[in-house]
């Protein structure tokens, strides 16, 4: 039997061949993309843009990273690690939505409720949080009318 990282490795194969993803993602030296690829849900940087094939699957092991310069429908806007012990299912939930909440007007450079940027969350599992030690919380801004992004969103008072 297959566990940890070895199975959402080829859960994330199977998502990446569903959507088209076939490499990784290149970067530049400052470490932003600058053509489409895969990029590993672990090794994900604040600013990088993807399209929403990323949430093709309750766990994601990959995101489909494109140029921010290219029209995406998410960016990354920032990360943090939950502290401590498992606290439950809702709990991690309300503590990755309340700490992405506050670091929403510092990043996008408007406050959340006079911007037109929403969120979501990529939060650990228990699975992850017990296999692999995962307390990453990712923020992840789109539009809200659903409308494809160009540029990045980080300080655009969007």
């Amino acid at each position: 039997m297959l566990e940890g990282r070895s199975v959402m490795t080829i859960v994330g194969a199977v998502v990446a061949a569903a959507v088209g993803i076939h490499s990784a993602a290149d970067r530049n030296a400052a470490g932003e993309i600058t053509s489409a690829g895969a990029v590993d849900a672990f090794e994900v940087h604040v600013g990088d843009c993807f399209d929403d094939a990323a949430f093709a699957s309750s766990e994601i092991s990959e995101i489909p990273g494109v140029p921010c310069s290219d029209p995406h429908d998410n960016e990354i806007y920032a990360t943090f690690d939950l502290p401590g012990e498992w606290p439950g299912d809702e709990r991690v939930e309300e503590l990755a939505y309340e700490g992405c909440f506050d670091r929403f007007a510092d990043a996008v450079g408007k406050s959340y409720e006079e911007s037109l940027i929403d969120y979501t969350t990529i939060y650990p599992s228990k699975g992850s949080w017990s296999r692999l030690g995962d307390r990453e919380v990712i923020c992840v801004a789109y539009h809200m009318e659903y409308e494809k992004l160009t540029g990045s969103i980080i300080g655009s008072g969007l």
